[in-house]
């Protein structure tokens, strides 16, 4: 059987998607398959349905409908109350979609995706939600560029194809001649790793067998990878803004460790700060060990905020001091934070005292909600100077020498210190525990 339009059996429609179509929308673009036109536009409220307000959550939903013109015989406009297969479809999109945005991160606002049909030749489902898709990331990428978002919560892409049986064959992306005579139709839902978000099949005509099953999967999966690559390269640099990633939040607000923990985890997570989270609450940080503080920041910030958290607790452990500046290394001068006057009062100690011998020490604590908290740590010795050295780093790090290189930590590039230091060391034991999980 000859395709109506001569194209392969498992060969997609050529696919246009053409951003920021509406240019009063929040974010919008016109998506063209084949002969069948719709428009995707994505509206920002900063606020929630009635029903949502008391979780903080954001939400996405949905809205679709087909112009009256859209095809070959006038399509009533829908009234108040919408007919059943539109309100089917935009619970599909709405659903299909919102399993790609983390809520908590999305914040307490409501992102609206209306799509309306210009022209339908069959597949119009599909090509909303593939639509939406771009049109979401780019109200979001508007959201991050005015501040109002500091971290995209959108966490997967999402497109979708349709496929069926036709006079006994497998097609893919069923244009309306084909779809209006298929036995068997299938809309596919699919996520970038090639999971399935949603599978609507349906066999009118006749059942279909597993083997069929399978062909028709592979075609739409096949499909779906085309897609996205159009989704990708419509939205440009916007693309950046669809997160493969989970998050991880660090229980810190100090900029430099997080920068450490992103470069160290960033291949397996997105680590953000506990402020972009929705955490800015004092810990009190009341153990006596670097693991037991570590531990208290990890729990506090995921009790609170439901994310797995990772927590750094660390410091510079002095020998001719006793083990001194100790857990209490970032108030060591009696005001946390103050790295310059702790770095005087460490000098100021050690004037008289030949030992130089020091440690840096880091406890490294991971919390998944409702499991046991992990532990690692990691030591880098070292010599205490005389005098600061270096302009980089932070804390005790131009009075620190480490040795093999010669060079204070604040001298070492990030890259040398990342490979070296007491953090990245912690961290390394970490990673290891994380594999063993499979995390």
């Amino acid at each position: 059987m000859p395709r109506a339009d001569g194209r392969n059996y498992d060969e997609p429609r050529k696919v246009k998607i053409e951003t920021n179509f509406m240019r009063t929308a929040d974010g919008s673009c016109l998506i063209e398959t084949g002969n069948t036109r719709v428009i995707c536009t994505a509206s920002v409220e900063e606020n929630l349905p009635s029903w949502r307000k008391a979780s903080g959550l954001g939400w996405v939903t949905a809205e679709y409908a087909m112009l009256p013109a859209s095809t070959g015989q006038r399509k009533r406009r829908d009234g108040v109350t919408k007919d059943g297969r539109s309100v089917e479809i935009q619970r599909l999109i709405g659903r299909s979609i919102r399993q790609a945005v983390d809520m908590r991160l999305l914040g307490p606002r409501t992102i609206t995706l209306d799509c309306d049909v210009l022209e339908a030749d069959g597949g119009t489902r599909t090509a909303s939600i593939t639509g939406a898709m771009v049109a979401l990331t780019l109200a979001v990428d508007k959201l991050m560029k005015s501040g109002k978002l500091r971290v995209s919560p959108i966490r997967h892409q999402v497109a979708a194809i349709s496929c069926g049986i036709v006079e006994g064959i497998p097609c893919l992306d069923l244009c309306y001649q084909e779809d209006s005579k298929a036995m068997v139709d299938m809309n596919v839902i699919m996520n970038e790793e090639g999971a399935y978000i949603e599978l609507q099949g349906t066999g009118e005509g006749r059942a279909f067998s597993q083997q069929e099953l399978q062909t028709l999967t592979g075609y739409a999966q096949k499909g779906i990878t085309h897609l996205m690559k159009v989704q990708r390269e419509a939205l440009g640099e916007s693309a950046a803004r669809i997160v493969n990633r989970p998050v991880m939040v660090a229980a810190s607000g100090n900029a430099h460790k997080i920068a450490e923990l992103q470069t160290i985890f960033g291949d397996r997570y997105e680590v953000i700060s506990m402020q972009d989270a929705g955490y800015s609450d004092e810990i009190d940080e009341n153990a006596d060990t670097f693991a037991g503080n570590a531990a208290i920041k990890a729990e506090t910030v995921s009790a609170a905020t439901g994310f797995p958290v990772i927590a750094d607790d660390s410091g510079l452990m002095v020998d001719a001091l006793g083990g001194a500046p100790g857990v209490y290394s970032a108030r060591y001068c009696g005001e946390h934070g103050n790295d310059e006057a702790n770095n005087d009062l460490l000098l100021k100690n050690m004037e008289n005292e030949t030992n130089r011998a020091a440690a840096f020490h880091s406890a490294i604590a991971v919390k998944f909600p409702g499991e046991e908290t992990l532990i690692a740590e990691g030591v880098c010795p070292g010599t205490l100077l005389y005098e600061r050295r270096g302009t980089g780093g932070f804390g005790y790090d131009p009075l620190f020498l480490y040795e093999p290189l010669q060079k204070t930590f604040a001298e070492l590039t990030a890259d040398e210190k990342n490979a070296v230091s007491h953090r990245a060391r912690a961290c390394a034991a970490m990673r290891r525990i994380l594999e063993a999980r499979g995390e």
